[in-house]
């Protein structure tokens, strides 16, 4: 397997046209829908890196910053921004159009963190991920910073866990 692979090579693009059975009451995609798609793009690009199985460890968040609506296209392009040993961030930027009139905007966006599995279940190394772009450079950049908060984030859930079990 390679040592190294470029952003550009886990790149993935999904498009889905918003129909009446994924919307809410609102007229808006149901926001589950919604993670459910990030997630799926999301597993792709983290494959694509890896090649060998993946799974979600975290999302670290799904910030909803316009509604998307029923009749828009929405898009979801994923692709890894940084690698540890065989732990993966990938990034998820999330945009609707207005089919009639091409409008887009950023609807959405969102870091999941997977891991790559060998075989036997266990923790698998994976490439370097390599930045060739001012943006890929910046999210590699700032990765560290998100890993932070996500290991402080997890310490709170598992104490919150272990309070919640003795009960």
């Amino acid at each position: 397997m390679s040592k190294q692979k470029f952003m550009r090579e886990t790149r993935t693009i999904q498009t889905n046209h918003v129909l009446p059975p994924d919307t809410n009451h609102h007229g808006t995609l149901f926001g589950g829908k919604l993670m459910a798609y990030i997630d799926n793009v999301a597993s792709i690009a983290a494959t694509k890196l890896a090649r060998q199985s993946v799974v979600t460890a975290s999302t670290d968040s799904v910030d909803f910053l316009q509604p998307i609506r029923l009749g828009d296209a929405v898009t979801l392009e994923a692709f890894v921004t940084y690698t540890g040993r065989s732990s993966m961030e990938v990034f998820v930027r999330v945009t609707s159009e207005k089919l009639l009139t091409g409008e887009q905007t950023v609807a959405a966006i969102s870091f999941l963190t997977f891991v790559a599995l060998s075989e036997d279940g266990k923790p698998s190394t994976v490439p370097q991920i390599i930045a060739e772009t001012e943006e890929e450079e910046w999210l590699n950049e700032t990765a560290k910073s998100r890993a932070g908060h996500r290991k402080a984030r997890k310490l709170h859930s598992q104490e919150l866990a272990e309070f919640f079990t003795k009960k």
